[in-house]
């Protein structure tokens, strides 16, 4: 098996064939799972004749402009690139300025990602890389950021409509920056159908299993799921995973929130409150790496590390933790994947994948949308086009909390 999940208590079948009952009857009221489809978004033909505009072999640095499920799945195959990625999620200066240090226009690429187009993390930052010179493929099919790209005559692939989180892996959006960055997409994207073959099965899967185990929990009145990713290597994936859970779940007053905390740092942040604090609340979710490709023979005094590699001592600090926490009667699961190449992170993304779709199956929601999030968006684009000041923005938010929180206290 390329991922193995224990978790506790267990379900009995009888529970289990329940939840699968309720993922059955409440498929009909959403749409289909688009993402198991990973053919008919890609034109690998257009694909190279669009990158053959490029010496692919003289860049060195990809520079991606994206945020949310236009990166996140590339974040989670970042560690398999030939070449550095730097992601760029916003106008932060700290990531812009180390990108611009770090790279020239000679020697990288920048791949802006935008499915609406009006996202203002990504507009907001492309004038700078257009102003040094360096060259541009975009991943645009409306909007403004469409509208720049063709006016710089930037050569584009298209991004299809359908939500990115669950679009990066089988489109354009994820597989277009792996192509350039040196990662076998072919092994990549098998892993994902050998995933899906198994974990959208209409019967009792590892996905079904896990996502019923994390709706009886939520039953209970559970709603954070607390990942604890004991490698550098799987985090991108937890990001992934964070961002579809919170983001698919939460709506029509349901749902579960995604945190995560790079492990075993949190052992020594987190893991006390898991242990001893008001906790009940919380899952805990240890995710391991069995065989890391980057993996060291450790040298050490002390006899039983001594020889040992430096992920073997982590993957026992994990296996600790967990009994750790079960001992503490605190329900909890590790998943652990075999390897870190492209197949084994195949597999893990249709796991993921298909443990939120059957999760918003048992709750009852659409698992493909996110309105809430244009909220805020609205907000920001009103107050930078409106030049509005900080402060003006202070004196909205106390009028808007008087009428909003009268009773509160």
């Amino acid at each position: 098996m390329n991922l193995k999940i224990e978790y506790y208590p267990k379900l009995s079948d009888k529970f289990l064939l329940n939840y699968l009952s309720i993922i059955k009857s409440n498929k009909k009221n959403w749409g289909d799972p688009f993402f198991i489809d990973t053919k008919s978004y890609l034109d690998f033909d257009l694909i190279d004749e669009k990158l053959s505009l490029f010496d692919l072999d003289q860049i060195k640095n990809v520079i991606v402009i994206g945020t949310g499920g236009s990166i996140q799945t590339l974040l989670a195959l970042s560690h398999l690139s030939h070449k550095q990625i730097y992601p760029i999620t916003s106008s932060r200066s700290s990531e812009l300025n180390k990108c611009l240090e770090l790279t020239n226009s000679s020697d990288s690429l920048v791949i802006p990602i935008s499915r609406g187009g009006e996202t203002l993390d990504v507009n907001s930052t492309i004038g700078i890389f257009v102003k040094k010179g360096y060259p541009f493929i975009g991943l645009s099919s409306k909007g403004k950021m469409l509208s720049i790209l063709e006016d710089m005559g930037a050569p584009i692939l298209d991004v299809p409509d359908i939500p990115g989180r669950f679009a990066a892996s089988i489109s354009n959006v994820g597989i277009v920056p792996a192509l350039i960055s040196g990662i076998n997409v072919d092994m990549f994207i098998k892993g994902l159908d050998q995933g899906y073959s198994l974990y959208m099965k209409e019967s009792i899967n590892p996905a079904i299993e896990f996502a019923a185990f994390l709706y009886s929990l939520y039953e209970k009145g559970v709603n954070n799921l607390f990942s604890m990713p004991y490698t550098k290597n799987i985090e991108g994936a937890i990001g992934l995973f964070v961002q579809e859970i919170s983001e698919s779940t939460g709506k029509n007053n349901k749902g579960l929130m995604g945190t995560y905390q790079s492990a075993p740092l949190c052992q020594h942040s987190v893991l006390e409150f898991l242990l001893g604090g008001k906790s009940n609340k919380v899952t805990p979710i240890l995710w391991i790496i069995e065989k890391v490709k980057s993996d060291i023979i450790l040298d050490s005094t002390i006899n039983y590390i001594n020889g040992k590699s430096a992920q073997t001592i982590v993957n026992y600090q994990a296996a600790a933790t967990f009994q750790a926490l079960i001992e503490q009667g605190l329900p909890s699961a590790m998943i652990s994947l075999n390897e870190d190449d492209e197949l084994n992170l195949g597999y893990l993304i249709a796991f993921i994948q298909a443990t939120v779709y059957h999760l918003c199956l048992l709750l009852n929601v659409n698992w493909a949308d996110n309105p809430k999030v244009v909220i805020g968006k609205k907000i920001c684009n009103e107050a930078l086009m409106n030049q509005k000041q900080f402060e003006y923005l202070q004196r909205e938010r106390e009028k808007i909390a008087r009428e909003r929180f009268t009773s509160f206290y």
